[in-house]
């Protein structure tokens, strides 16, 4: 791999798991901009290193490795090796999650992983098997292989998320601070107007507002935009009306961002959510029912141990049949 000419990813959904993202990516020069996601992140290391800021530091995911990241919870994302890194990532809504959790896992309160990195061979390939088994149409063991991921990296890397820090005046301002901006998310006031306004200082302001939310206002207004733009082309809204929409200037300009937070340009991102609901209106009968079958009942109770995976796909070159490459344009 010798530049971004290389890279290649799919963001997609699939219509049987429902309100959960998947996404197969290979990236060499990418760089993603400090960001948070609705969901969890379960990104599985198939090469090459990724790096990534999360929690003050940057933590190193190798391959074999998982990157895993709390809903909500800002960080980065970049090539640690020449090569780049390629992955493949369920993001599951922490609904779903709090579900698997109380099901089958002994936390209590509201469930997340402890660790940023996890070294499991086992659970990497538990992910990449998920989302061959999603290219492939095979509703009931993807819904399996996704939940067995999700418990065992819950009973391996699980505890409860920290309870919000009782509200300061800092904390106060911040949350005011963020109301402001989702409301006047197409014309935002200044840093110095917003700050007089809210009875404080800028740099107060700035300091509170990271304290709250691990980052700036301006960058956290970005990836709210991103947010929102992704739920208008979800509903089949135009990338160039979603731009504008979401208060940037243009189309290219929502590329620009779009792409460095998502993984993906906003066409290519709404072209797979528009297969998902077509696919919706069809019936989907998943092959191989009695391996389903199989899967479903010996390996939905033994996620603590580490026997051999089940044989549904590797993590190899031959998982990437449905790539498109990654480019700036819609």
């Amino acid at each position: 791999m010798a530049g971004a000419g290389k890279e290649r990813a799919r963001h997609w959904q699939f219509a049987e798991l429902p309100g959960v993202d998947l996404l197969r990516a290979r990236y060499v020069q990418k760089t993603f901009v400090r960001h948070t996601h609705e969901n969890f992140v379960i990104a599985a290391i198939a090469d090459g290193v990724e790096v990534f800021h999360h929690g003050g530091a940057d933590q190193y995911a190798g391959a074999g490795s998982l990157a895993l990241v709390n809903p909500d919870t800002p960080h980065t994302g970049r090539a640690g090796v020449p090569e780049g890194w390629r992955y493949g990532a369920v993001y599951p809504s922490p609904e779903l999650v709090a579900e698997i959790a109380a099901e089958t896992t002994a936390l209590r309160g509201t469930p997340g992983f402890v660790s940023p990195v996890l070294d499991d061979p086992y659970a990497v390939r538990l992910v990449h098997q998920v989302l061959r088994a999603a290219e492939e149409g095979n509703a009931l063991a993807a819904d399996t292989l996704l939940r067995v991921a999700v418990t065992r990296l819950l009973r391996v890397n699980g505890g409860p998320l920290p309870e919000r820090v009782p509200r300061t005046a800092g904390a106060g301002v911040a949350a005011r601070a963020r109301a402001v901006l989702e409301e006047r998310i197409v014309e935002p006031p200044t840093l110095e107007r917003l700050a007089g306004d809210l009875g404080t200082s800028p740099f107060a302001l700035l300091r509170a507002f990271r304290d709250a939310y691990g980052m700036p206002p301006h960058a956290w207004l970005t990836d709210a935009r991103v947010r929102r733009a992704r739920r208008l082309l979800d509903s089949g809204v135009a990338p160039a009306e979603a731009a504008v929409t979401v208060g940037f200037t243009d189309q290219p300009h929502l590329n620009r961002h779009f792409t460095r937070i998502v993984g993906v340009p906003p066409g290519a991102y709404q072209r797979e959510r528009k297969n998902v609901q077509e696919s919706r209106r069809e019936i989907l009968v998943p092959s191989g029912a009695w391996q389903n079958m199989q899967l479903a009942q010996t390996y939905a109770v033994k996620t603590a141990e580490n026997p051999t995976p089940p044989s549904y796909g590797t993590p190899s070159e031959s998982g990437w049949p449905s790539d498109c490459p990654v480019s700036p344009s819609g």
